[in-house]
């Protein structure tokens, strides 16, 4: 699942995130999601998330709970 639509995301949630250094390189982040920051209920980059350790970036995915 991917981190566009705001609805499929929420705190608790383990992710994988993009920061604003790491756009050019691609390099990912995971973490678990504290606050949602994008108020949009879609963005098409992404919607942007501070992780637990207060890193924010934007989701690319999202890892579904068993």
């Amino acid at each position: 699942m991917d981190g566009k639509t705001r609805s499929n995301i929420y705190p608790g949630l383990e992710v994988d995130i993009i920061l604003k250094k790491d756009q050019r390189s691609g390099e990912r982040t995971r973490g678990f999601v504290k606050d949602l920051l994008t108020k949009a209920p879609f963005h098409h980059r992404g919607i942007k998330v501070r992780l637990e350790d207060g890193q924010i970036g934007r989701v690319i995915e999202i890892f579904e709970e068993d």
